[in-house]
């Protein structure tokens, strides 16, 4: 983790811009294509949340408007960001999860599926104490939305990125998936939420480079 001079940040204006907002968060919603990762994932019986998450978190690392936390002011860059998910128990109540990323995506699944069992045997709604190195992610496979609004803290605003996906559908011969990305618009803007679609999107068109052949 390092932290950013803001003085010689580029984007320091629109830092201290955005920064003051009461709700500085903002939010896109677009469909991605699944019309080649689907298939893959169901012919190897691989976990579809698992895979998700695992893509999600991958492109997150990518980019580094996606690893930016504001602590007390100041911007820190982690080196590394992890997934934290909810997952559904019984009772139709869900269970925070969270995982370690690891680029390896046989070794990511196999602690992620260990990760998952745990939590539905003991439900919890607590991250790590003042952890911010945390993508926030959620499943919505009921409803095709066209918009999604997480909840969040306010005074300050946490910075954590917040994504969820929702029930996939077919449009022609493709499959298609809803996919809501949100930031903190103190350290990110639609630019980067772009890449993030971008990257996201090449992902799903290459499992076997990205998952493995396993």
């Amino acid at each position: 983790m390092r932290q950013i001079d803001i003085q010689t940040w580029p984007r320091r204006e629109h830092f201290k811009v955005f920064n003051t907002f009461d709700y500085p968060h903002f939010s896109l919603c677009a469909n991605v294509d699944l019309t080649t990762f689907y298939p893959f994932v169901k012919k190897r019986g691989i976990s579809f949340t698992v895979a998700v998450v695992y893509v999600l978190a991958r492109a997150a690392n990518a980019i580094p408007e996606f690893r930016y936390r504001i602590r007390e002011g100041r911007v820190v860059e982690h080196d590394i960001v992890h997934p934290s998910a909810t997952i559904l128990t019984d009772d139709d109540l869900f269970s925070f999860c969270s995982f370690e990323y690891i680029e390896d995506f046989s070794e990511f699944a196999v602690k992620a599926a260990e990760r998952i069992a745990c939590v539905k045997d003991e439900l919890t709604l607590e991250d790590g104490p003042e952890q911010d190195d945390l993508l926030y992610m959620s499943a919505i496979p009921w409803v095709s939305f066209t918009s999604f609004m997480h909840p969040l803290h306010l005074h300050p605003a946490d910075s954590v990125p917040r994504f969820a996906w929702g029930k996939f559908f077919e449009e022609g011969e493709s499959l298609k998936m809803p996919l809501s990305v949100q930031g903190h618009h103190a350290l990110m803007d639609g630019i980067h939420i772009g890449r993030y679609y971008a990257e996201v999107q090449g992902y799903f068109q290459q499992p076997r480079v990205v998952l493995g052949d396993g």
